[in-house]
């Protein structure tokens, strides 16, 4: 049980007007908070009591916590409203003054002259990025936006890349969606949940429940070949042999663990098999390739010429996906950059993507997923900020937990809805 508090926030970020004129972080801390406590049975401790907020309450949500520790130990920003420096930077001049400058100061300055004291005062980007880690180590944060934002995707993606590089403790969800109350409603159980968790001392769960694979298949419902040295396993959909038609195919360039490749692919045909009898995926074949060095877009379009002389495949680049994970994941990047006639599709789950390095193809749509306790946050924020500001398709997830194959399996599984309008038949 817990008791809500939702004070109108007007114009002000939930923070003192640089002019002192409106102190409303003042009033929340000073005023609200004892007043509260005063008039109903509340639990008065910081542990007890959190923050939650959409947009420009999504700051809210950061900021009081975070320059508060002592009356506030939870925060859940939604969709959080603030800026990176750059972005700060290159607001529209009448949009800064009104939303921005009567705030945090500089109004009617532009470039730099906007970054005031004041304002990396209250910027997480500024005091998340420092000596005094301390400060926020007993604090919890559930960050969560949509993909679909205008600009707050890649506002969020930047502070949770700058939080983990700086051990701040945090979660973070990025969800299909935009800036709307159907994207935030989806998000209170998580939400709601974490919260409870936390005034009660529960630690959250650090990986969600394990996908269902189903009905699981055998080694001699897929077929291997070797293609100039390389091992590849086939699967067929399993109407294959009772139809005529060409199928699309899944490329999947597998990086499994250790000594595992046989059961690891068992579940990765049976989790996409099972999805193609339930209709949440649409038939196709599937060709699963170890990772190895050898790997190049050269290789693979070998493999692409046997598949399609030996199956009934569909020849052209929009029925092909290409698929991989971890180190597969990089090379399934790599391959795509390199070479863009080969595929139209490209998913990737925890790739291993480097900070600075592959260029997205224009034509060619990403399905991006990690872990946010993954290690490649660097990559996958420049490499998502490439494709936002190319305009080129996509998909982008971050999901509870850290890497592992059953991480794989969980994103996967999650990624038919768009697997599935890739998978052109």
């Amino acid at each position: 049980p817990m008791i809500y508090v939702m004070p109108i926030g007007y114009n002000t970020y939930y923070v003192n007007r640089y002019t002192g004129s409106y102190p409303y972080m003042d009033m929340i801390t000073t005023e609200l908070v004892p007043t509260i406590d005063n008039l109903f049975r509340t639990k008065q401790d910081k542990v007890a009591r959190a923050v939650m907020g959409y947009s420009m309450g999504g700051y809210g949500a950061l900021i009081l916590p975070a320059l508060n520790p002592d009356i506030f130990t939870i925060g859940v920003p939604l969709s959080m409203s603030f800026r990176t420096d750059e972005q700060y930077i290159s607001e529209p001049q009448g949009v800064f003054d009104y939303q921005w400058g009567t705030i945090f100061g500089g109004k009617g300055v532009s470039g730099e002259a906007r970054l005031t004291d004041y304002f990396k005062q209250h910027s997480p980007f500024h005091f998340f990025n420092t000596s005094n880690k301390e400060g926020f180590a007993g604090l919890k944060f559930l960050i969560d936006c949509g993909d679909d934002e205008e600009t707050l995707t890649i506002t969020n993606d930047a502070l949770h890349a700058v939080m983990r590089d700086h051990q701040i403790p945090h979660e973070y969800r990025v969800r299909s969606g935009g800036h709307s109350f159907d994207y935030w409603k989806k998000s209170y159980p998580e939400a709601l949940k974490f919260i409870s968790n936390s005034v009660q001392g529960i630690p959250h769960p650090s990986n969600p429940e394990p996908v269902t694979i189903g009905e699981r298949i055998t080694g001699s419902d897929f077929e291997s070949v070797e293609i100039s040295g390389v091992e590849i396993n086939v699967l067929k959909p399993a109407d294959y042999a009772t139809s005529t038609i060409d199928y699309p195919v899944v490329y999947m360039i597998h990086d499994c663990e250790e000594g595992q490749r046989e059961s690891n692919v068992a579940d990765i045909f049976s989790l996409l098999r099972n999805g193609m009898k339930a209709n949440t995926l649409n038939n196709a074949m599937v060709v699963e390739i170890p990772v190895s060095e050898s790997i190049e877009s050269d290789r693979i379009a070998e493999i692409i010429s046997y598949v399609e002389a030996q199956y009934r495949a569909r020849a052209d680049r929009a029925s092909r996906v290409l698929l991989g994970n971890a180190l597969g994941g990089l090379h399934a990047a790599n391959i795509a950059s390199e070479d863009s006639s080969l595929f139209g599709s490209c998913f990737l789950f925890d790739a291993e993507l480097q900070e600075a390095g592959v260029d997205p193809q224009t034509d060619i749509f990403y399905y991006l997923d990690i872990l946010d306790d993954g290690d490649s946050y660097r990559g996958y924020h420049n490499f998502y900020a490439k494709i936002r500001d190319a305009d080129i398709g996509y998909e982008y997830r971050v999901r509870q937990g850290a890497e592992s194959f059953q991480s794989f399996l969980n994103g996967l599984s999650e990624s038919f809805p768009s697997l599935r309008k890739s998978l052109k038949n």
